[in-house]
């Protein structure tokens, strides 16, 4: 699934059994917010322990992030030619992580939150994304708009075609949404896949569904030579 973001970037989000068009770095994710800026295009996963968000300016350089329901954020700065690749499930947006990694481009490249462009590729919808009261309240806790993130679906109740049904949800696409635009993120230059992968499994890894030793999506984006 490829993106439209720019003449000079290439983005996408692999889909099943997609194989990759060229090397791609990829950090070893642990669900938190450490951020690592990459220089060499062939940096291994093993040097990369505990990173969930890359960040380069430089030309050739693939970063991404692996998802499987997480969401993924890709973010491009045309003004200072700089990219972004963010995991953001739901522990990483409680964190703030997208925020935080406009902040560390903004000290590493100078970038203005204004100047980006965004992409929030496809992750678990908020149909599907059910949760505990516990989780809800770390959302809460972390000063989202409740209002607009939380959906109370009623008791629960599972049936075959959703074992989903009832009970509270969190719209991660929408959270995510909210931190870029708090972070300065103009509205307009947000681009939201809108693809649930626990409903999509048959094009996109759904660890919801499939158990965590599931495949993994790649989100990755990167700047084109000059």
């Amino acid at each position: 699934m490829n993106y439209r973001i720019a003449d000079n970037v290439i983005a996408f989000s692999t889909e099943r059994d997609e194989v990759l068009p060229f090397y791609v770095v990829q950090p070893h994710q642990v669900h938190g917010w450490v951020i690592r800026e990459v220089t060499d295009p062939f940096t291994k996963r093993e040097e990369l322990e505990g990173v969930d968000a890359l960040v380069t300016d430089v030309p050739g350089v693939a970063i991404s992030v692996r998802t499987a329901d997480c969401i993924p954020v890709l973010l491009y700065d045309p003004v200072r030619r700089a990219v972004a690749a963010v995991h953001a499930g739901w522990r990483g947006t409680v964190q703030h992580i997208s925020r935080k990694t406009i902040v560390r481009m903004g000290e590493l490249y100078g970038t203005e939150a204004s100047d980006l462009l965004a992409v929030i590729g496809p992750g678990i919808g908020p149909e599907s994304f059910q949760v505990g009261q516990e989780v809800a309240d770390e959302f809460r806790n972390a000063g989202f708009p409740m209002d607009e993130v939380l959906l109370d679906c009623g008791p629960k109740n599972p049936t075959a075609d959703n074992p989903m049904n009832g009970g509270l949800h969190i719209d991660l696409w929408l959270a995510n949404r909210w931190l870029l635009e708090q972070s300065g993120v103009r509205p307009e230059n947000i681009q939201v896949a809108g693809i649930c992968t626990y409903r999509n499994n048959d094009r996109f890894f759904s660890a919801r569904r499939e158990g965590i030793r599931c495949g993994r999506i790649i989100n990755c984006i990167r700047l084109k030579n000059d």
